[in-house]
This record gives C-alpha cells, sequence and structure tokens, in this order.
C-alpha cells in the first residue's frame, strides 16, 4: 500500500539543472532503500542512483557521478535527486523506486527486491 508520485520534470537546456521529488505514502521502513531509474526513448531502464532511509550507502550510476545528486528528507516523505549540468543524452523518463526491506544497496542498483514504482516523470534536455 505503498505510493510513489515524481514530479520536477520538465524540459530544460543542456547544462541546466533540475529538481526531481519522489513524495512517498503509506508504510515506510527504518532501512528501506530508494532511487531513481531512467528509461530513454528506445533504450532499457537503467539505474540511477540509491540511498538508504539513513542517508547512507548512495550510489550512483557512473554516467551520473558528480552531476546528479540524491537525498532523502524523511519528515517530508520525499526523495529527490538534483539533477546539474545536464547533457541531451540525460532525457528519459525518470521512475521513483523503492526496494524492500532490509535489501542491500547493491540489490536495489541491479534491479532486484524493489517492490514499488511510480509512474515517472519525463525530462528532457535539449541541445
Amino acid at each position: 500500500q505503498v505510493q510513489l508520485v515524481e514530479s520536477g520534470g520538465g524540459l530544460v537546456q543542456a547544462g541546466g539543472s533540475l529538481r526531481l521529488s519522489c513524495v512517498v505514502s503509506g508504510l515506510t521502513f527504518s532501512d528501506d532503500v530508494m532511487g531513481w531509474f531512467r528509461q530513454a526513448p528506445g533504450k532499457e531502464r537503467e539505474f540511477v542512483a540509491a540511498i538508504r532511509r539513513s542517508g547512507g550507502s548512495i550510489v550512483y550510476a557512473d554516467s551520473v557521478k558528480g552531476r546528479f545528486t540524491i537525498s532523502r528528507d524523511n519528515a517530508k516523505n520525499t526523495v529527490y535527486l538534483q539533477m546539474n549540468s545536464l547533457k541531451p543524452e540525460d532525457t528519459a523518463v525518470y521512475y521513483c523506486a523503492r526496494g524492500g526491506l532490509g535489501i542491500a544497496s547493491s540489490q536495489f542498483v541491479g534491479g532486484s527486491g524493489i517492490n514499488y514504482w511510480g509512474k515517472g516523470t519525463l525530462v528532457t534536455v535539449s541541445a
């Protein structure tokens, strides 16, 4: 009975920034892993970033390291993805995801043990 609702997507010029938000309602857990995946046009869904409820164990895909920052505000039941220095290749639908209780970050990165997905928010980066 968990719902994830993304927002913040839109059209941005290359080099610009966007901040995605994922508001979580329903049950939460002390050690859950949450994060973001994305799916570009004609491509498979790929991992972007993950974070534990504590704010630790942060993992990024190599393609976004140094440009994207994932964070959580548990009091607001919200996960964020700050995206800076955006590139056209970042264009994709971005999905928020929640992993099952106690799963390892590595499992989440690999797409294992994900119990809930948001419907996605579209990010388009123009040249």
